[in-house]
């Protein structure tokens, strides 16, 4: 199991699929090179998921929390999400709950799964052949210092001439 955090929602407009983005955490420390895992998803999912990253709360629950203010009536929580396999572009996970010490696994979609932890800050985990199966590299750029990029501008600021900028 490899811990993975939610990189980025990209939310879209119906019909087209919105996608949640997922990253193993070990690849957030790397600077250069990264993979992801991109999980194409509905637009009713992206707002539930939405709402969950932003943490927002309603004055009535919605469906998540009201299985959340269930699972506290019944002194259980979320313990961890595992999104355990992938079937063409097809997710799979396991919704783990911890209750009196007890662990309860139940079949979940991703969505709902990734939803639940994100409200109670659960860990979400990827099985590692799903990550190979999954996963695409991904390659950030350096981007250049602030301070070296003023200093290049400075010094091209004090080059530059009214002659610079006429029409010839």
């Amino acid at each position: 199991m490899i811990p993975v955090i939610v990189k980025t929602l990209i939310m879209t407009a119906a019909p087209a699929p919105s996608i949640i983005v997922l990253e193993p955490e070990a690849d957030v420390e790397r600077q250069e090179t990264h993979r992801v895992v991109p999980i194409w998803i509905g637009s009713a999912e992206a707002a539930q998921m939405g709402i969950a990253l932003e943490k927002a709360r309603f004055t009535r629950p919605l469906t998540h929390d009201l299985f959340l203010d269930a699972l506290t009536n019944l002194d259980a929580c979320v313990d961890h999400v595992l999104i355990n396999d992938v079937k063409g572009a097809t997710f799979y996970a396991r919704l783990t709950l911890r209750q009196h010490g007890r662990l309860i696994d139940l079949d979940a979609r991703p969505t709902d799964a990734l939803s639940l932890a994100l409200r109670q800050e659960a860990p979400v985990f990827i099985d590692e052949s799903v990550l190979e199966k999954a996963s695409f590299p991904y390659v950030f750029r350096k981007t250049p210092d602030d301070e070296e990029q003023m200093e290049e501008f400075h010094a091209f600021l004090e080059n530059i001439a009214p002659d610079d900028f006429k029409d010839e």
